[in-house]
């Protein structure tokens, strides 16, 4: 059996070299048996202090957010209360919140040593966070019908306003990836639905890119590998989220060509994702059987040759016993059967 660590698999897959097990990644949360491969750490600066269920919520910026159980408290931009009128006159309506002064390597010493959220890092690698989400970030301003109705329209008043943004928050990248030492630099934003990109490939160049590059390039400059979370059909996307550092793509749905990519991108990018969790009809009654087929199913189809780790769950409202079994009963049977699976 092999005694190969959670970090030490994930970083082999990043380096297109195959590990002992199939590694699952767990969206920084605990998985079976410490098993999980990363533990995420971020510089909490603008923080409100712990979230409420369910209350209401306002991020950095002055968007209110609302949740509810049925999202299991994920927070969304209010509907109908977005802070952006008119891309055209974005200075009227967004401001810099005050910078607060931070002791950088007290900040990272803190995060480290943590008793309530104790961090192992010779078993887990680091994924550093970072409050910029150059997409979903003008989505919360304006809400999607006019958001990209703007980027269409008024392509220019947007880069102003994302650089304006990032001019503001670089630092806080700089700082965090220079005192935190990550082992891996996360960027967030999800620039596609179930079925296709929100925007055209072309635009994604134009004005994201650029944006995404500015973000990388202090974890690039160090050598640290970059892990994108992208969901919905983004595969559009790949080859430039290669080109500014990307080597983990994350949850990596179905509606994506996963085994294509993964044979094209061989030792290029890793698919962390592929399961493509059903209701079953027998809800709210899931059998254990189900969920395990599941699993065995997701890491014999995309597990084969690497390049891969498990990564999904089962979305349901707070509180449903049944979809906080099915995911219990995931990471126990990713954990049981992808155990020494490239040994076997």
């Amino acid at each position: 059996m092999s005694n190969q660590t959670p970090k030490e698999a994930y970083l082999k897959l990043g380096r297109g070299e195959l590990p002992d097990s199939v590694v699952n990644y767990t969206m920084g949360m605990p998985g079976i048996n410490d098993s999980h491969p990363c533990s995420m750490v971020g510089a909490r600066i603008f923080d409100q202090g712990p979230p409420v269920p369910g209350a209401p919520r306002k991020d950095m910026w002055g968007v209110p957010y609302a949740s509810n159980k049925e999202t299991n408290f994920a927070g969304l931009p209010a509907p109908g209360e977005f802070i952006l009128k008119d891309i055209v006159h974005w200075d009227k309506y967004i401001k810099t919140p005050p910078m607060p002064e931070v002791d950088w390597r007290q900040l990272a010493h803190d995060a480290y040593n943590n008793p309530k959220m104790p961090i192992n890092r010779e078993r887990q690698a680091i994924l550093l966070g970072g409050p910029l989400m150059p997409f979903q970030q003008l989505m919360a301003f304006m809400g999607f019908t006019e958001g990209l109705c703007a980027l269409y329209e008024e392509p220019e008043k947007c880069k102003e306003l994302l650089n304006y943004i990032l001019d503001f928050l670089m630092p806080v990248v700089e700082n965090s990836v220079a005192y935190f030492e990550p082992d891996i630099f996360y960027i967030l934003d999800d620039t596609a639905s179930k079925l296709q990109p929100f925007v055209s490939l072309e635009m994604y160049r134009d004005i994201l890119k650029p944006a995404y590059e500015r973000i990388a390039e202090p974890a690039n400059k160090r050598g640290i590998p970059i892990q994108f979370h992208n969901c919905g059909r983004c595969e559009d996307f790949i080859d430039d989220m290669i080109d500014f550092g990307v080597v983990y793509w994350d949850p990596a749905q179905t509606k994506n060509d996963l085994l294509g990519i993964k044979e094209k991108y061989k030792g290029k990018i890793v698919i962390c994702g592929g399961y493509d969790w059903v209701l079953p009809d027998t809800y709210p009654v899931i059998e254990k059987e189900y969920v395990v087929d599941l699993v065995r199913s997701t890491i014999d189809k995309y597990a084969p040759g690497g390049g891969y780790a498990f990564c999904g769950g089962a979305l349901g409202a707070a509180g449903d016993t049944a979809i906080e079994n099915a995911n219990k009963w995931a990471r126990e049977e990713v954990y049981n059967y992808g155990l020494d699976y490239y040994l076997k």
